[in-house]
């Protein structure tokens, strides 16, 4: 565990810190990495997104958790490697035709997969700003279909069922919680009022969910 945490020191090493007073007149939000110091595009672009500043910070509180997690899936050796190869991909995200919402849903797979294999990760801190992952059944789905939300300021849910996944971002709603985005196939919805759940994905009308017991 010592050389996993050494590892982490050294691959982190110019992005220790949360930022503070001496990063503030180059960013405008707090994030994970000293803002004065980014020189990826995406890193840049993090800097000035409120929205995205709050999913660097979780996604950092949940790999720091992960690497402390000796019966995590994957374990904390190779969740560092990872992690390595996850920060080169989501800098990729710069050369798409959509930097931003390629950059949320990055974070909200990654978020996702660390949730999803380390039950420390998924410990109830109060400060925790990720849900998840929830299960829910729907009609006309053959397969269960697992939620991780991000609770920031708007929210974001990643949804994975059978060979499928979408990230959906949250929008005004006047009844409960919805949220909405599209991928080559078409627009999707998710929305949660009380005790009702329901999904459209392209091509099928609204579909209702019920939620799962998860263990």
């Amino acid at each position: 565990m010592k050389t996993v945490m050494a590892c982490f020191t050294s691959v982190f090493a110019a992005s220790a810190c949360l930022v503070t007073s001496s990063c503030a007149h180059a960013a405008s939000f707090t994030t994970s990495y000293d803002c004065n110091k980014a020189t990826a595009t995406v890193e840049k672009l993090i800097c000035r997104d409120s929205q995205l500043a709050q999913m660097d910070i979780e996604l950092t509180r949940l790999y720091r958790l992960a690497l402390t997690d000796e019966n995590s899936v994957p374990r904390p050796d190779k969740v560092l490697i990872d992690q390595q190869f996850w920060m080169d991909a989501r800098n990729q995200c710069a050369s798409g035709p959509d930097p931003r919402g390629c950059t949320i849903s990055s974070y909200a797979r990654r978020a996702h997969q660390m949730r999803q294999g380390s039950a420390i990760v998924r410990t109830k801190d109060p400060h925790r700003l990720s849900e998840g992952p929830l299960a829910f059944r729907c009609t006309g789905l053959n397969a269960l279909m697992a939620a991780t939300f991000f609770t920031t300021q708007p929210g974001v849910v990643y949804l994975v069922w059978a060979n499928s996944s979408i990230t959906l971002n949250q929008v005004p709603s006047d009844f409960g919680t919805q949220y909405i985005g599209k991928d080559a196939q078409g627009s999707y919805s998710f929305r949660q009022d009380g005790n009702a759940i329901l999904f459209q994905k392209p091509g099928s009308g609204v579909l209702n969910c019920a939620a799962e017991p998860t263990g």
